[in-house]
């Protein structure tokens, strides 16, 4: 099957994207760090099973009052669950209490940090075709295989809620996730527990927004909307989901 065919949708969608789109697929159907892949896809299943109470968070004073959907995933724990349906539909009122919760009760970090990857990317995706009303993709087949389960070695606490691996610390296996910068922001090192995850993150940005590269760049990009116009819909829909940032 050929995921994520625009060809003859309505809209001019560069060849960048879909490409992109299907590298997605590609690792979302591959066995993860923490996850194997089955559970990587009923996280994607959740994630669009979130969608439905998205207005009734943003409605309610407190997230406690909000009744979660029925489940569709068979072998998810609750902890995962209430970390997906809190991230897909109620992002700008996490906290580190919820999530110090969450890891008290069994998730451990390395695998709230990949199933945050993982919902990121299907998020993402989706609303791209929500965003031009196309059909949602179809999930692909998971591919079978254990996790790797390898923990990085340089992980240390930098003041975020999760451990993350500074640039002159990473395992050889990882030297190339911030594509050789002796500097990687916050933002870029965020899922660095996860090395893959950087990666991934990396190659959805470049695919939606603007690779790291370009981000540098202020003028003269190779885009239909200039940076300015780019960073111009960039703030508008942070500010539309409350992003902190």
């Amino acid at each position: 099957m050929i995921f994520f065919d625009y060809t003859d949708v309505g809209w001019q969608i560069p060849d960048r994207v879909t490409e992109g789109h299907r590298r997605a697929w590609h690792r979302l159907q591959q066995p993860g760090m923490w996850w194997r892949a089955e559970e990587k896809l009923e996280i994607a299943t959740e994630v669009r099973n979130a969608e439905g109470i998205r207005e009734q968070f943003k409605a309610t004073i407190s997230p406690t009052t909000i009744k979660f959907p029925e489940r569709v995933s068979s072998e998810l724990p609750d902890t995962a669950l209430e970390a997906i349906y809190r991230i897909a539909a109620d992002p700008s009122r996490l906290s580190r209490e919820w999530f110090d919760g969450l890891i008290n009760r069994g998730l451990s970090d390395v695998e709230y940090v990949e199933l945050v990857g993982t919902l990121v990317t299907v998020l993402s995706i989706d609303d791209f075709h929500r965003a031009l009303g196309l059909p949602l993709e179809p999930f692909p087949e998971p591919v079978a295989g254990d996790p790797v389960r390898r923990r990085p070695s340089g992980a240390i606490d930098e003041g975020s809620w999760v451990q993350t691996v500074p640039p002159d610390a990473l395992d050889p296996k990882d030297a190339a996730i911030y594509d050789g910068r002796s500097v990687a922001a916050n933002v870029v090192r965020a899922l660095s527990l996860v090395p893959p995850e950087v990666v991934a993150l990396a190659d959805l940005g470049a695919t939606q927004y603007l690779s790291y590269v370009e981000m540098r760049e202020l003028v003269n990009i190779d885009r239909d909307l200039s940076r300015a116009q780019i960073e111009f819909v960039a703030v508008k829909v942070s500010a539309a989901n409350e992003c902190f940032y």
